[in-house]
């Protein structure tokens, strides 16, 4: 530190030193300063005026400030850019201060941490996450708190960061402390869909963990939860200097619970925000939030991050939303009551961090008045899940009387101004009342008799902070002032303010007794305050019942809304839906016929499907609706189908529409490449496979090889269930080799030059994608599109030719192609073209089969010999043998290649 710097720079460079990675706001009367580094960043992130201050040092400081009462709005600004602020307050009276006035950061403010209204989204959480490494680097422990609700979540899982990852997902977390370890590997492998701060950082001890949680409740978490809690739990009290009464309560949980959604299917399938533009609308939590709660709907958003594993918890809450959706008037009953009560959570949350005011105390108290009637609906619906959720519910009913005491109807903003308490509850506080209002009543009649006394009728008491009561007379009326009986007190432009010594007496009474009110009213309020910080577990537990009760009835709505059916949730393994629906797309195209679209995998008939046909025709939109009507289902939501029979599914891997990663150096098929790596390497039988457009983003030879050996794993490795869309329409052939595949395609009717997209999906394979059609549709010019008609036509005339080039008399038989792959063999016959996607492949397969064409005499001629003894072929094989020779291998395509040997075999067989 300088010894020449002032003694207040001193001070502000020694407390800048506790919080080196925060933007320092030191208070210094009515504004929050920062100076040095702190300055000339916060003057750029804020675009605020930079100035500089004298500080013992030949050069001036940079130094910049924000008002203090608006500096909520400046610190948000920096909170939301990703920074930290540590606030830095006066914590003595400067009128008994000796030398500099003693300051001390009372909080830090981080992205993970904020409280105020303002930063937050009024319905999703704000969680901070930690991450722990435990049991000698074989598990990871994760806890999520959510400051604002007093929400804590701990579990485990075996390290593995992609595993990690996919957790942290599910929270959307603004910040993550933990282990440094962890944190350098998360910054190498995340992909986050909003700034986060990663903070390192040590466990807090034992001893301060057992004073903020139960003890035999720490004790049932394993050393990676416990790690983590100590971690997250450590640095709330560090950053946040105060009481964190709302965070008693560790919810552990098992990972395998839930269904597991990597990054990539919540981003792909939408869940809840859209691909293009990061909105709300337009997602799945869009269409199913008719939530009347705030805290309802961050339940709802929880539910659609975590799918259920548990078919009895997911049944439980089908019984619910079904007695609400064939009852509207106790739905519109309890959407009624549900309507006038306020976010309970959030106001837990002021109301133990000391910031709560009389306005969110009369909220709360409003909300609770309403459980009663909320109880008496649920206990009469009929349902057995709402009687449980009622069941011996605490309506916290002394609460709101409690509060209804102390608080007046109508209280201010401010809780230092006076005017918060009600009239009866303090005897003390009465009486300075009536002495202030007294006092006022003195004033209104000293004023009236000033006015007779003198004749001026424009004399009147006024007040101001500095001088406090006085009388003003105009200068025009100076000379109707009685001599000797008043005492000049300041003087205006036009007028003269004067007092006499009664006036200042009672001064002196009314003023007292208004400060006196004013502290007091202060005081009891912070009692009230301090007794329902005590209660505050009731509170929040009366929050859970209603925010459950919230989702049950925003399911029913919507579900009646749509036409939406309850699912029937099996634990086999087949998945059949009967006129399916894309539920966001059907809202959102109202009005618009939406083509429905039925859906039968089933183990012992076909489990996955291969889906053909042009670009805009719905392949995606039907395989999205596919993986969305479980998500929904395993939710405990109804269905957008006529009828549906859902497995538990464990996972959803999709990989859908082009996608690439410049920064990281991931080219579109990079990254499809990567999503299908994860598919093979986590998928199971219980798994639901997507993949839209497999193979493309690269040659067509490698595209189609990499995309028949993708559907060769899953159908024979991994045995799940798949949907699988491709442009490749050569692999339809697939169907005859691979017991569990069906070819789809989607109907297409075609009139002239006008082409009819169907959205209707057909057994059978297509004949073509449309390509050039769906370019006339995205608005190319026609010169385009004729040259590319053109161009077609001659490949496809050359193609023919050729192919006319190369027929000949074909063989009637041949021999196995036997494929050994994947740790499997496939017995595939020639006529299934295995692998005409590879050149090479198909090449050696057309000599393997000119070879077979000569050995076995397949013209059933009998065998000649020569004089040395040899074999000969027949003529009619040597003349085919001479046909394969002439033959361009390295000109012809794989297609055409495989048309020859298609043309072969039916002469043949002719």
């Amino acid at each position: 530190m300088a010894a020449g710097y002032t003694p207040m720079i001193q001070q502000y460079l020694a407390i800048k030193e506790e919080a080196k990675d925060a933007f320092l706001f030191f208070r210094l009367g009515d504004f929050y300063e920062m100076f040095f580094e702190d300055a000339i960043n916060a003057s750029r992130e804020l675009e605020i005026t930079l100035t500089g201050r004298e500080g013992g040092t030949a050069e001036k400081i940079p130094m910049c400030g924000v008002p203090y009462h608006s500096a909520e709005n400046y610190i948000s600004r920096l909170v939301e850019k990703g920074y930290k602020v540590a606030v830095c307050e006066q914590v003595e009276d400067p009128a008994a201060a000796k030398g500099v006035v003693r300051r001390e950061i009372v909080r830090v403010i981080t992205p993970g941490t904020v409280m105020e209204s303002k930063s937050l989204a009024e319905k999703t959480n704000n969680f901070i996450v930690s991450v722990a490494i435990a049991g000698q680097g074989q598990t990871m422990g994760l806890a999520a708190c959510d400051l604002s609700t007093g929400e804590f979540y701990a579990t485990s899982l075996p390290f593995n960061i992609d595993t990690l990852l996919d957790e942290i997902n599910v929270y959307q977390p603004a910040e993550i402390v933990g282990d440094e370890v962890l944190l350098d590997k998360l910054g190498q492998h995340a992909v986050w869909n909003r700034p986060v701060l990663l903070t390192p950082r040590l466990p807090m001890s034992q001893e301060k963990l057992e004073q903020q949680f139960d003890p035999s409740e720490l004790a049932a978490l394993n050393e990676g939860r416990l790690r983590a809690v100590s971690l997250l739990t450590g640095y709330l009290d560090d950053t946040q200097k105060r009481s964190l009464g709302h965070v008693r309560a560790i919810r552990a949980y098992e990972p395998n619970q839930y269904m597991i959604l990597d990054h990539y299917t919540r981003r792909n399938l939408e869940l809840t925000e859209t691909v293009r533009d990061r909105n709300k609308k337009g997602s799945l939590l869009w269409l199913l939030d008719r939530t009347q709660t705030s805290m309802g709907a961050r339940l709802l958003r929880r539910w659609i991050d975590k799918p259920l594993l548990s078919r009895s918890v997911i049944e439980a809450r089908y019984e619910a939303v079904d007695t609400l959706y064939r009852d509207l008037i106790l739905r519109e009953d309890i959407r009624a009551e549900l309507n006038h009560i306020y976010d309970l959570e959030r106001l837990v949350g002021r109301v133990a961090f000391g910031s709560a005011n009389g306005r969110d105390m009369n909220a709360l108290k409003n909300s609770i008045r309403r459980v009663p009637e909320l109880a008496a609906l649920s206990e009469k619906s009929g349902s057995e899940r709402l009687r449980q959720l009622v069941a011996g519910l605490d309506d916290c009913a002394d609460l709101a009387d409690m509060i209804e005491t102390v608080i007046v109807d109508e209280p201010p903003v401010s809780i230092r101004e006076g005017g918060l308490i009600r009239a009866g509850y303090d005897e003390y506080l009465d009486q300075l009342r009536e002495a202030s209002t007294n006092g006022k009543k003195w004033l209104a009649e000293l004023e009236r008799q000033e006015r007779e006394a003198t004749g001026i009728k424009s004399i009147k008491i006024g007040f101001n902070k500095v001088f406090g009561y006085f009388l003003e007379v105009s200068k025009a009326n100076l000379a109707m002032l009685p001599e000797g009986r008043y005492e000049r007190k300041q003087t205006l432009a036009n007028a003269e303010r004067f007092v006499t010594p009664e006036l200042k007496e009672k001064e002196r009474l009314i003023l007292e007794a208004e400060d006196k009110m004013v502290d007091l009213e202060y005081s009891r309020f912070l009692e009230l305050r301090d007794q329902l910080s005590q209660q505050l577990h009731r509170l929040q537990k009366l929050a859970e019942v209603i925010a459950e009760l919230d989702v049950y009835q925003s399911f029913a709505t919507i579900s009646a809304e749509r036409r939406f059916t309850r699912p029937a949730i099996t634990d086999g393994f087949d998945l059949v839906i009967d006129d399916g629906r894309h539920p966001v797309v059907e809202a959102v195209v109202e009005g618009a016929p939406f083509i429905s679209n039925s859906a039968a995998l089933r183990k012992d008939e076909h489990s996955m499907l291969l889906i053909t046909g042009p670009n805009m025709a719905g392949k995606s939109t039907y395989m999205r609706q596919v993986a969305l009507i479980c998500i929904m289902a395993q939710i405990g939501c109804f269905v957008p189908a006529k009828a549906a029979e859902i497995p538990l599914i464990d996972r959803i891997f999709t990989r859908i529409g082009a996608a690439d990663d410049l920064i990281g150096g991931q080219s579109t098929f990079m990254v499809e490449m990567k999503d299908i790596q994860l598919m093979t390497e986590k998928a199971t039988a219980s798994s639901l496979v997507i993949i839209d457009e497999l193979g493309r983003g690269t040659s067509t030879g490698e595209g189609m090889a990499i995309a028949q050996a993708v559907i060769e794993f899953v159908h024979y490795q991994i045995g799940c269930k798949a949907l699988v869309s491709t442009h490749f329409h050569e692999l339809s052939h697939l169907e005859a080799s691979l017991p569990s595949l069906a070819n789809a395609c989607m109907a297409v009717q075609e009139s002239g030059d006008h082409v009819t997209f169907l959205r209707k999906l057909i057994p059978g394979a297509a004949s073509t994608s449309y390509g050039i059609y769906c370019a006339r549709l995205a608005g190319l010019p026609e010169s385009v599109i004729g040259r590319a008609y053109e161009l077609l036509e001659r490949a496809e005339s050359e193609a023919e030719a050729q192919l006319q080039g190369a027929r000949a008399v074909q063989p009637v038989g041949q021999p196995e192609n036997v494929k050994k792959s994947f740790g499997y063999t496939v017995f595939a016959p020639i006529n299934s073209t295995p692998d005409i996607q590879d050149p090479e492949v198909m090449r050696q397969a057309i000599r393997e089969t000119a070879s077979a064409a000569v050995q076995l005499s397949i013209f059933d001629e009998p065998e000649q010999t020569v004089d040395s003894g040899k074999k000969k072929a027949s003529p009619k094989a040597e003349q085919l043998a001479e046909q394969l020779r002439k033959l361009d291998l390295f000109n012809m395509t794989p297609m055409q290649a495989m048309q020859w040997l298609n043309d072969m075999k039916r002469k043949i067989n002719d």
